[in-house]
């Protein structure tokens, strides 16, 4: 399969796993324990239906919104993910380079493998930098700082992963960072050497936004360790409210699932939620962002935005968001698997495919612009 043969998530899916080394392809793929969740996020759309309307007379649709003050072109955006130069490597170069094609929003990841200076430098297209929360509150300050200085407008702050979730697949092959393989690990990436060519001949892997802390060359800090010694399982609601002050702009919540923590998110300041389970590769048997949306909207749409991520494959999947109450929503594995299969030319395909799906979606549901779409379009099986 050729990058043109690719006309979906499913076509990009297939091709990335031809090229990936079996425990990297695991580590976008999987989900945790039984991956029930990762697989009801993307089967929750289909207990709802579209019912469009015709004879509208729609031969311009406008797919613009705009959320947390930055102004996008399209309904959806490139969420923030991490290791992005272990599926291709110019990582988030290329994902920012198609966004900003494509006048959208992207991310960077604390957890990412360019420096947000870099990429707020090249790309002037929104930038939301999202973080955790370490026990080292001079830590916390001292990055909320940084993206400040680089000019970072939107903070997001992910609180759905203060521990990793049990992700058995990564668990099988030994995968981590540093690499710790079994031998079953090892011989997946024995069969595709083309990766590991790849790798060695480009830009020596890092984390720059954390370089100081997780110390990649020596494996004294793998990101398992990461997660379980440095975030803090402790932060409480005034934690959140003590940064939302500090960083004194535009500040999401992402992992948020009940509406009473979407509540206290507007309470404590926050301009907007990220309905979001961590692509259910957190808690399984967890609700599913869609399914949590309606009742989230109508408790506190009035104030703050509600976006949401997990399970988007198709532009009918973004459409039913939008129409339920979204005012955008994240695309992850939905560009990962693009960029492993062919870098920043996957992902501009892949981000191209889903505008046309929306865009010819809209015309089928008779609406021009995307603050047209309501729930009245909808019926719930």
């Amino acid at each position: 399969m050729r990058l043109a043969q690719c006309h979906n998530f499913h076509d990009f899916r297939q091709l990335a796993k031809r090229r990936l080394p079996g425990p990297i392809f695991n580590y976008i793929d999987g989900g945790a324990d039984d991956e029930v969740t990762l697989r009801r996020n993307s089967a929750a759309f289909d207990t709802v239906d579209l019912v469009p309307h015709v004879l509208r007379g729609t031969p311009e649709v406008d797919l613009s919104v705009e959320v947390m003050g930055q102004k996008l072109a399209l309904p959806f955006y490139l969420s923030p993910t991490a290791l992005q130069r272990l599926f291709h490597h110019d990582g988030e170069r290329a994902v920012a380079a198609a966004a900003g094609k494509y006048g959208t929003m992207f991310g960077v990841s604390s957890l990412g493998t360019v420096s947000l200076e870099e990429l707020r430098r090249k790309h002037d297209n929104p930038q939301v930098y999202q973080f955790y929360f370490h026990k080292d509150r001079g830590l916390n300050r001292a990055m909320m700082q940084r993206a400040k200085d680089a000019g970072v407008n939107v903070m997001m702050l992910t609180v759905d992963s203060m521990t990793g979730g049990n992700r058995e697949r990564d668990k099988r092959t030994g995968f981590s960072i540093p690499f710790k393989l079994t031998l079953g690990g090892m011989a997946q990436f024995a069969v595709k050497p083309a990766w590991g060519i790849n790798y060695v001949t480009h830009e020596k892997f890092a984390l720059p936004q954390l370089d100081e802390h997780v110390d990649m060359g020596g494996g004294t800090m793998s990101i398992g360790r990461y997660f379980t010694e440095m975030l803090d399982p402790t932060m409480n609601w005034d934690d959140l409210a003590e940064m939302v002050s500090d960083w004194g702009g535009k500040f999401c919540l992402k992992g948020v699932i009940h509406p009473d923590d979407a509540a206290r998110a507007a309470e404590a300041g926050c301009d907007a939620v990220i309905l979001s389970n961590h692509g259910g590769r957190q808690l399984d048997g967890s609700i599913a962002p869609f399914e949590a949306l309606e009742g989230i909207v109508d408790q506190v749409g009035d104030r703050l935005e509600v976006i949401m991520d997990s399970g988007i494959q198709r532009g009918t999947h973004i459409v039913k968001a939008l129409a339920m109450g979204a005012k955008a929503v994240g695309i992850g594995r939905g560009y990962l698997f693009p960029l492993a299969a062919a870098g920043q030319a996957g992902v501009e395909r892949m981000v191209g495919l889903l505008k046309d799906e929306v865009e010819r979606d809209m015309r089928l549901m008779g609406v021009s612009k995307v603050a047209d779409l309501s729930r009245d379009m909808l019926r719930k099986r």
